[in-house]
């Protein structure tokens, strides 16, 4: 199967276009001026995305975003700084060294992991590893280490997805794939119960596709860009993640779920529900204009709602 998916890609923008009070601010924080910085391509971030070499030798990777770029950016930074720095040192992701915000821009840095992205389209054994890393994060993480949003809370207007496109008259809407567009109240209904089910004490990620994970030479998967951490059940990263596997070559996303422990120990009802939120999630907002400086955005959801329209099929 070939990705479907295009790439994450995010406008970026290079570390000298940083204002300086923001360059300043960030090597004031980091007790070094930066000497060398190499932009990082991939992922849904719009600005800058810099990996970057400090004038005492160490290294950083650097985010940064404007709100003036796009209006969403700087909350979802101020939420990854707050989470990055509550992760124990026990979870596989990088160490969050300091932080600046002025009100307009919020920028990050934290320590420079020699990874790379994995490979696409999917390949069975490095994918194996990952899975065996999502389950040991589910582990390390419960119960969450520190007070996170719940699922319901954070949620609650993204997962009304399917009563949003009828509230749109998506019914009579030929874009629509026809499946979906016959059962809209059927899905909506269907998803109806979701937060209930997907409720749990686990600190869930909540975004973990191939562009938030960084494998290292030794083998060891690392998680990044942790700014939609909520508490929710132990199986809830594995399923948000499937359909983005699927999108981009991966295997069947019944047959992985069902294999993997958490997937197994949970009620079959309610994994339905949430996967019917989820799908109306990614279909209603591929249905919506692309957001600043985040040009392939829907077409990525559109792929993702497509494969997650098809595991609920299968499970329905």
């Amino acid at each position: 199967m070939h990705p479907l998916a295009p790439p994450a890609t995010g406008v970026r923008t290079p570390w000298h276009q940083l204002p300086a009070s923001v360059r300043d601010g960030l090597e004031t924080g980091l007790g070094a001026g930066v000497v060398d910085a190499v932009t990082q391509h991939g992922g849904f971030s719009p600005g800058v995305a810099a990996r970057v070499r400090l004038a005492d030798g160490r290294r950083a990777f650097v985010k940064a975003v404007s709100a003036e770029t796009n209006a969403a950016s700087p909350r979802m930074h101020r939420a990854e700084a707050r989470c990055s720095a509550a992760l124990p040192d026990t979870v596989p992701a990088p160490r969050l060294l300091t932080s600046y915000d002025d009100g307009t821009w919020v920028a990050l840095a934290f320590e420079d992991v020699d990874g790379r992205q994995p490979r696409l389209p999917w390949r069975a054994e490095e994918f194996g590893r990952v899975l065996d890393a999502v389950d040991a994060l589910g582990r390390v993480l419960t119960p969450a280490p520190y007070d996170a949003p719940s699922v319901a809370e954070a949620k609650a207007g993204h997962f009304r997805g399917w009563h949003k496109l009828i509230e749109a008259g998506a019914e009579d809407d030929d874009r629509l794939d026809p499946w979906v567009r016959a059962n809209l109240r059927t899905l909506a209904g269907l998803a109806e119960p979701w937060a209930e089910h997907a409720a749990g004490e686990t600190l869930v990620h909540g975004d973990l596709r191939a562009d938030n994970m960084l494998v290292t030479a030794d083998g060891r998967v690392v998680f990044v860009d942790w700014p939609h951490a909520v508490r929710g059940a132990p199986w809830l990263d594995l399923l948000i993640m499937l359909p983005c596997v699927r999108a981009q070559g991966g295997p069947d996303p019944e047959d992985v779920f069902t294999a993997r422990p958490s997937g197994r120990a949970a009620d079959p009802e309610g994994v339905t529900a949430v996967l019917a939120a989820l799908a109306g999630y990614f279909v209603r907002q591929a249905s919506l204009p692309g957001p600043p400086g985040l040009p392939t955005l829907r077409a990525f959801q559109g792929a993702q709602g497509t494969a997650a329209v098809a595991w609920l099929r299968k499970r329905l």
